[in-house]
Parts: C-alpha cells; sequence; structure tokens
C-alpha cells in the first residue's frame, strides 16, 4: 500500500507518522475490500436469505471502513473528535460484522475470511482512537 508513502510526503505535516493511525488506515482498506467480496460472495450462495443480515453488516462496515481510512488519510488542518468518534464507529461495525461472520464461518469459508478481517481492522481502530486526544477548538 502507499499510505504510509502518501502520509510520510505530505507537506502539512510535521513530525513522525501516528503508526497506529497508519495501520489503522491500511487496516480500513483491507476491510471494506473485503467485506465488500464477502457480501458479494454471499448473494451467490444456494441460501442467500439466511445471509440477509451478514450482507447488510458486511456492507456498512465495508463503507464505514471506506469513509474511516479516507478521514483518517486526511493531513491538513485536524478534526480530532470526528476522527477519534469515525475510528470508534468503525470498530463496532468491524465487530458486529466479525460476530456475524464467525456464525456462518463453519459453512462459508468466505465469511471466516472476512471475520478474519473486521477483527485485524477492529483491533486497529481501538488502538489508533486510543492515541487520539480531541482538543477543544
Amino acid at each position: 500500500m502507499h499510505a504510509e508513502a502518501m502520509i510520510r510526503t505530505h507537506p502539512a505535516l510535521n513530525g513522525p507518522v501516528n503508526t497506529d493511525l497508519l495501520r489503522a488506515i491500511e487496516e480500513c482498506l483491507d476491510c471494506a475490500q473485503t467485506c465488500t467480496s464477502c457480501a458479494d460472495a454471499c448473494l451467490s450462495e444456494a441460501n442467500v436469505a439466511d445471509l440477509r443480515q451478514c450482507i447488510r453488516l458486511n456492507l456498512d462496515c465495508a463503507d464505514l471502513c471506506a469513509a474511516t481510512a479516507a478521514i483518517a488519510s486526511r493531513c491538513t488542518g485536524a478534526n480530532d473528535a470526528v476522527l477519534k468518534a469515525v475510528l470508534l464507529a468503525c470498530r463496532e461495525a468491524c465487530r458486529a460484522c466479525a460476530a456475524e461472520c464467525e456464525r456462518h464461518a463453519s459453512m462459508h469459508e468466505h465469511c471466516q475470511v472476512c471475520a478474519e478481517a473486521c477483527r485485524r481492522c477492529e483491533d486497529a481502530c481501538i488502538a489508533a482512537a486510543e492515541g487520539i486526544e480531541p482538543s477543544l477548538q
């Protein structure tokens, strides 16, 4: 991925790169793709009606992960309160999606792969959020 190279070369960045935030960006991008693929795979399963909630949570998680990665990638200015809130919301979406995918993992390998990606993203979002102290503006 090029996230680190882009952030390191950003002219507004004055100081070290927040490695926890960088990891969250990368995990969010990976999770967004994985959840989108899992939803698509669920739609191809014979028992698609049984996977409606899984598909919903996959798509919600994918959208929130993509938004989180985009917001976290911005280095111009600051919006720490929103960044922390979106990281925590992403963590929750990943937790819910992983739990649902784990319910189907023994029958659908794509759900197992998705649950693992969601758990990694959940952990990365927690670590990144813990390092952000919103300032009073």
